[in-house]
């Protein structure tokens, strides 16, 4: 049974998501170990969402609820979060439901951007790292495999996604009214990941070229090489922060890179190294005395700083440095942009089709210990009556070939009609006319590769025939 518990920007406030986010790298071994049942895990923790993905092992017509309240409380103890607080905040989806939620937050539909093209990495990495604790399951990967399929399908075939969608490119349009000239505008990029790599081509696209970078992990000499900027040391750090029109921090750490105390700093160096403050580009926020804001604000450098990490890379006190403005994830999610309707449309019916051929397989899946029982016992047959014609003089194999067709018809008409009643929900009428018939009856045991492979195919081709695809 597949469980997904789930809190995002939608149902929390970036305050839990925050501190569950900063836990996500030590949550997926905890799950398994938490309950019994729990027989792998999946967790997908980005800026505006975490999920814990949850393979059970539960008896058919058991509760998973057992199971679900330690999982929850596993997530808490690695969180720091009361049970109770979770409980009240995740959204719980089991079942094929799963494959739909996950297809569409894949698919970029359930992103405080609609459609914003980092989610699909993030799924994958997820699997990943969940492959390399080893906490994933064979129903895992084939979840987040037609996962990752699914969204380049909706990218492939809906306008979602082609414009190059993210938060940096949307907080970058809410700075829009701020600048007058962004190729004038430099900009201080801290943090060296994917997203780093989105950030710098969304600020290139709109003409900036004055852009440095700084890692706390030490990885900004190589990330400028690959895309010929500056790389800003530790040392140099403080002053190029102070000296940045446009700080954008978009780090994985666990910890403020950007504080009050760091732009004081530079600000102090920049006045020492050459007598003057940096160029005012951006307006911003002074203290909190108004009087002493305004006499402030009339001589201090103006900055934006654009902090899109999570846990928080920018500490709340900047605001208080005369000229600052800080765009959080929590100011760009009230601004976020209203879908487009036509092609988020056309992208939930590629997810709703994609889910329900998911199900269909899970079905179908089911049932492979017992088809495999079925083939393994015709074909004992077969090789007992091809061992006699052989000993009777079959030199030339025709004996041999017909028997090897005859076996293939015969099993062709249960192959087929195994599939039917496993879509109609009836398994268990195709399992008791098995044991009737041939008087097998399989103990449960995992599910065919080779069955999984033609029910995947067979699913796909289902989706081709009903999109008209050829």
């Amino acid at each position: 049974m597949l469980i997904c518990l789930s809190a995002s920007h939608k149902n929390a406030g970036f305050d839990m998501l925050e501190r569950l986010s900063a836990s996500s790298e030590h949550a997926g071994p905890r799950l398994t170990d938490g309950h019994e049942a729990v027989r792998g895990a999946v967790v997908v923790s980005t800026c505006n969402r975490y999920e814990a993905y949850l393979d059970l092992d539960v008896p058919h017509g058991d509760s998973p609820v057992e199971a679900v309240h330690d999982a929850i409380f596993a997530v808490g103890d690695v969180a720091g979060l009361s049970t109770d607080e979770l409980r009240s905040t995740f959204d719980f989806v089991h079942g094929n439901a799963v494959a739909g939620h996950l297809f569409s937050v894949a698919a970029g539909l359930e992103s405080v951007v609609v459609g914003e093209g980092e989610i699909a990495g993030q799924v994958r990495r997820s699997l990943e790292r969940a492959r390399s604790e080893g906490t994933t399951t064979a129903e895992l990967e084939r979840l987040f495999q037609r996962a990752s399929q699914t969204s380049r399908k909706v990218k492939n075939r809906t306008g979602i996604g082609h414009e190059g969608r993210s938060l940096v490119r949307l907080a970058l349009d809410l700075a829009e009214s701020r600048v007058t000239d962004w190729s004038a505008v430099r900009v201080l990029l801290v943090g060296t990941g994917r997203y780093a790599g989105a950030s710098l081509a969304a600020l290139r696209d709109r003409g900036v070229v004055d852009v440095a970078v700084h890692s706390v992990s030490g990885r900004a000499s190589r990330f400028a090489a690959n895309h010929g900027i500056e790389a800003v040391s530790s040392a140099d750090y403080a002053m190029a922060a102070a000296g940045a029109d446009l700080i954008v921090t978009c780090t994985t750490v666990d910890h403020h890179v950007v504080d009050r105390d760091l732009l004081e700093l530079g600000r102090a160096e920049l006045v020492v190294a050459d007598g003057r403050a940096p160029v005012a580009l951006l307006p911003g926020r002074g203290s909190t005395d108004a009087a002493a804001a305004a006499d402030a604000a009339a001589d201090a450098p103006r900055q934006l700083v654009i902090d899109l990490g999570l846990p928080r890379n920018v500490a709340p006190d900047v605001v208080e440095v005369a000229g600052v403005e800080l765009l959080d994830l929590e100011t760009i999610k009230i601004h976020a942009p209203l879908e487009e309707f036509g092609s988020t449309d056309a992208a939930r019916e590629i997810v709703d089709r994609a889910a329900r051929n998911f199900g269909r397989v899970a079905e179908e899946l089911d049932l492979a210990p017992a088809v495999v029982a079925l083939r393994r016992h015709v074909f004992d047959v077969l090789d007992a009556e091809i061992d006699r014609a052989r000993s009777r003089g079959d030199d030339d194999g025709r004996t041999e070939a017909a028997l090897r067709h005859m076996a293939g018809v015969l099993l062709h008409t249960p192959m087929v009609r195994s599939r039917e009643y496993a879509r109609a929900g009836d398994q268990q009428a195709w399992l008791d006319g098995l044991e009737a018939v041939f008087g097998i009856r399989p103990e449960a045991e995992p599910a065919a590769s080779a069955l999984a492979s033609d029910a995947a195919s067979n699913a796909d081709a289902d989706e081709h025939r009903a999109s008209g695809t050829r």
